[in-house]
């Protein structure tokens, strides 16, 4: 029983460094628990039991025990499949060159059955999935990617670029910030921290709406055109701009250093979007996500 104990105790502590790592669902990780706590009543071990230690992990023993016995590795992948998944890869980059990106998710999908246990087939599946939006799944892609290579900071950096598009601020600064940690030289994950880090701080403050609308984009979308034409014949708007106008000419604030003008114009300019939300909220998104898409940089990234 004192072996047996031994080796319940290496894989309750796998799983508890298993149950520690980001690349778990918060429900994944809870499973994980449950099974720690499953086999410590069952076997009536605790983590005070430390005489159960051994010298080397389970994944250790395990792979030791892979090579003195010669077998396959995990994944099961012979020769032939792995160099196959690694033209399907190649196949892929081209198609992520030429813009090509559901074709280039087809090849990576074949390369990761051939090869399920390399890394960068989910990565760069990852980044195929972002290109078409499908901004989840991509996450999904880096989470096994880390899970093969906790190392990898090319992960980390691309499930960054997925968060930020889904507005997950906070998490894209965690993720860019490990991406970073691992490839500190990185100007491409400094450059995207910097801007999840502003989104998230116009996420956080008070006054912060969180639109930030490129102008020129704004302002040639027939749309809004269309938009604004039909709410400057609202009464409210017109008078909105009216006052603006005598404040602007020298109305009671002039001569107090335009305070009151700045202010009169941010008001204005608030109501204006309020009205844009309640009348088209379709439209807000839609712009939201024309913002998003050209926010952070992510067009001229390589593939391994």
């Amino acid at each position: 029983m004192s072996s047996i104990k031994h080796l319940v105790y290496a894989v309750i502590h796998f799983l508890r460094e298993q149950s520690q790592m980001d690349a778990y669902t918060s429900d994944e990780q809870e499973s994980l628990e449950v099974a720690i706590q499953c086999l410590e009543t069952v076997f009536k071990i605790s983590s005070e039991d430390t005489h159960l230690a051994v010298s080397q992990s389970l994944t250790e023993m395990f792979t030791n025990s892979f090579c003195k016995n010669d077998v396959l590795p995990l994944s099961n992948s012979v020769p032939e499949d792995v160099g196959k998944a690694d033209q399907l890869k190649d196949e892929g980059n081209n198609h992520m060159k030429e813009e090509n990106y559901g074709a280039a998710v087809d090849c990576y999908t074949q390369a990761i059955e051939l090869d399920p246990n390399n890394a960068v087939y989910f990565c760069n599946r990852a980044a195929a999935q972002s290109k078409l939006g499908h901004y989840t799944d991509a996450i999904k892609d880096c989470e096994k990617a880390i899970a093969i290579d906790s190392k990898y900071s090319k992960a980390y950096g691309r499930m960054g670029l997925a968060l930020t598009a889904m507005n997950k601020f906070e998490e894209a600064v965690t993720s860019y910030q490990k991406a970073l940690d691992l490839d500190p030289e990185n100007d491409s994950y400094k450059s995207n921290l910097k801007i999840a880090e502003q989104k998230l701080r116009e996420v956080s403050s008070p006054t912060g709406t969180g639109l930030s609308f490129d102008m020129a984009g704004l302002i040639n979308n027939p749309a809004f055109i269309s938009m604004a034409a039909t709410l400057m014949q609202n009464p409210q708007v017109q008078q909105l701009m009216s006052g603006m106008m005598t404040n602007a000419i020298g109305g009671p604030a002039a001569g107090v250093g335009g305070l009151t003008d700045l202010s009169s114009l941010i008001q204005a300019g608030q109501q204006f979007a309020q009205q844009i939300q309640q009348q088209n909220p379709e439209l807000i998104e839609q712009l939201r996500n024309h913002i998003r898409s050209r926010s952070f940089s992510s067009s001229t990234e390589e593939h391994s």
